[in-house]
């Protein structure tokens, strides 16, 4: 056994919050985000770790970006919410307790305001929370950088799309490898 702070592929699942077309451009370094973003969910695929996907208020902030959506497995869920953190969705909760996995990577928008809402009441749960530095993203810079400050003072455990990516696969000898290696580069 590794490290307890090394993500495992078995013990991770991926939290896609809220990237919407409602906060198009309107984020900082949105494309770097997004693409981060995207990095993420072709990992989570090939490296067979499942996701969960939220839409805050699709009906006001529009859906998925599609570019982002276009990489989901066939038959994605994508869980609507009204509240804030993700977990108070009853839908939510329900999903990734029936994974029965410890170890949850979250990205998306935003830092401060439903990423925020949402690593707190894991860590609460005592869920082990990953956050890729550069896959998450909020409105103004100040924001995102005190909801960074804040989340990873609470204990989620700070990295990047890389790290998560590397953590995942492990070795070079791992069949994956390849394609993870292309993806990162």
């Amino acid at each position: 056994m590794g490290n307890p702070r090394m993500l495992d592929r078995g013990d991770s699942v991926l939290v896609v919050v809220d990237v919407q077309e409602g906060y198009r451009n309107k984020t900082v370094d949105h494309e770097r985000m997004v693409q981060s973003v995207r990095r993420l969910v072709e990992a989570a695929k090939i490296m067979g770790v499942p996701m969960l996907v939220t839409e805050q208020y699709p009906k006001g902030l529009g859906h998925v970006q599609p570019e982002i959506a276009e990489g989901f497995p066939p038959g994605q869920e994508i869980i609507e919410k009204l509240s804030l953190s993700c977990w108070r969705q009853p839908r939510f909760a329900d999903c990734l307790a029936a994974l029965c996995r410890w170890q949850v990577v979250v990205c998306g928008i935003e830092a401060h305001a439903c990423v925020n809402h949402t690593v707190h009441d894991l860590l609460e749960r005592g869920y082990q929370v990953h956050l890729p530095h550069d896959a998450l993203s909020a409105r103004f810079e100040r924001d995102y950088r005190i909801g960074w400050d804040k989340m990873i003072g609470s204990g989620a455990v700070p990295a990047t799309v890389e790290m998560v990516c590397l953590e995942w696969v492990r070795t070079a000898e791992a069949p994956e490898f390849k394609a993870i290696h292309k993806l990162i580069k």
